[in-house]
């Protein structure tokens, strides 16, 4: 589960819904290759700024929750995890090479989306709308006489 970071001068729960898709699309999966991931991102982890919530992987694709703090962009996140997840993927699994020709393990694009930790869009949505009117409806019933 994700947690706040703090930090001296802000507080955040960034969460990101990263989606990779294997070069060509080939089935290069299996446990072997899920173990390896799942150990490199840990080594991610205790470098960098970036919690691996959860880590999901199918034949084709791997889908990541992944939490950083803000120093990191979406796209910085995306490079640091492809770069590093290849090349241990190629040196610790080379029958992996066979099936991706061309050196290249990740396709060259990817999906990304923000998660929310206490909302969908729709909720965040009319929170952020209706931020004022307490205050609002409050200033109008005291001009009123109300209070």
């Amino acid at each position: 589960m994700s947690e706040y970071i703090h930090k001296d001068h802000n507080v955040t729960a960034l969460l990101y819904h990263l989606v990779f898709p294997a070069k060509y699309r080939r089935a290069v999966f299996d446990e072997n290759v899920d173990m390896v991931l799942k150990e490199v991102c840990l080594g991610i982890e205790a470098r960098y700024e970036i919690k691996f919530v959860e880590i999901g992987t199918d034949k084709d694709h791997v889908h990541f929750l992944v939490q950083s703090v803000p120093r990191y962009s979406v796209t910085k996140i995306v490079t640091m995890i492809k770069s590093i997840t290849a090349k241990e993927i190629f040196k610790r699994c080379p029958q992996v090479k066979k099936k991706l020709w061309g050196g290249e393990f990740w396709t060259g694009g990817y999906f990304a989306s923000t998660v929310g930790k206490h909302g969908n869009e729709a909720t965040i949505g009319m929170y952020v709308k209706n931020q004022g009117n307490e205050y609002q409806k409050l200033h109008s019933d005291s001009q009123m006489g109300l209070f």
